[in-house]
């Protein structure tokens, strides 16, 4: 498939230059330790806890609130383990209008549309977080991960390291030196050193590792017969997806089954690797209003939360739990 306008790789478009402008961006660097700054992907929460959560938890209606539930709990251990002087929490509210659609109509087209009893959840899982006096941003044009990697940008030129708290790996792309990847009450923590290990890249190789493999999570088809440990060699040898498709007369010299044809495969599919590679790269330009007020907590206002968890039909440890939140914000 082309892409838009006939652009090549030494076009810049912002999805694919979000890694490079971490990297370029003028830092500050204060003589004291600067705050952490998190920044959370509550979608991986929210659907963690409705899945593991039991299902007959419900309000007086009869409607689930399992995710509600494990969401609350998560954020509320979160704050009390962390007491975080910056952090946010960022949703994604569309699978179908953000600006990856745009330009890919089938991107994430192979997901089911979530339940409804789950949009309700989700609905109220933000409202919980407004009422932690806590950040929370979503927008039916870019995804949660745009919304971290605008926070990330920002507090990267405040000089402030940003702690990214997900499961997915393609947020692992935004790290440099001073930036952790978290997966809270999972695997833990991981600093830039460690991404190899596990992802078998480099960050700022991720997004192009899943621009020649492809990413069936987000129906992004990548370069036919391009596996993931081809992509993972290449990237070894070459350093960038952009130094592989100058360097096509020497893809043979990788060590991996059928090296001989493989430069001619991605020149084949040159317009199909331009296009994944557009999608699978983090925008850093997502509008946000005044995000270093944001990013600091307010009082959480627990009139509020009761009322929620009035309706939700939610007992006495959860309101306990907003209750010590809120005296460490008072």
């Amino acid at each position: 498939m082309g892409t838009e306008g006939g652009l090549g790789f030494a076009a810049l478009n912002r999805s694919y230059e979000c890694a490079a402008q971490l990297n370029k961006e003028e830092v500050r660097h204060p003589r004291y330790n600067p705050p952490m700054q998190y920044l959370i992907d509550a979608s991986v929460y929210v659907f963690r806890a409705y899945y593991s959560m039991p299902e007959d938890m419900v309000d007086g209606d009869g409607n689930p609130i399992n995710a509600l539930y494990g969401f609350c709990r998560f954020l509320g251990d979160f704050l009390e383990q962390v007491q975080p002087d910056y952090i946010a929490v960022a949703f994604d509210e569309s699978l179908t209008s953000s600006f990856r659609t745009e330009i890919y109509p089938e991107y994430k087209a192979n997901r089911e549309p979530a339940p409804e009893e789950l949009k309700r959840q989700f609905a109220q899982c933000r409202r919980f977080t407004r009422a932690l006096g806590l950040m929370e941003c979503a927008s039916p044009l870019y995804e949660a991960d745009d919304l971290i990697g605008t926070l990330v940008s920002h507090g990267r030129r405040k000089g402030r390291p940003s702690t990214i708290v997900s499961r997915d790996k393609d947020l692992a792309q935004l790290l440099t030196k001073d930036d952790v990847f978290w997966d809270f009450a999972g695997k833990g923590k991981l600093k830039y050193d460690h991404i190899q290990d596990v992802f078998g890249v480099w960050p700022e190789q991720i997004a192009d590792f899943l621009a020649l493999a492809g990413d069936s999570v987000d129906n992004i088809k990548g370069v036919p017969g391009v596996g993931k440990k081809t992509a993972t060699m290449l990237l070894q040898h070459f350093g960038s997806l952009s130094d592989i498709y100058d360097n096509l007369d020497r893809v043979h010299e990788v060590n991996v089954r059928g090296a001989k044809t493989l430069g001619s495969k991605l020149e084949m599919h040159r317009d199909a690797a331009e296009l994944a590679r557009k999608l699978t790269g983090i925008a850093c330009d997502a509008p946000l209003e005044d995000p270093e007020t944001a990013l600091r907590p307010s009082e959480p206002k627990l009139g509020d939360i009761n009322a929620l968890f009035d309706e939700a039909n939610i007992g006495t440890a959860l309101r306990r739990q907003a209750e010590r939140v809120a005296d460490l914000y008072t």
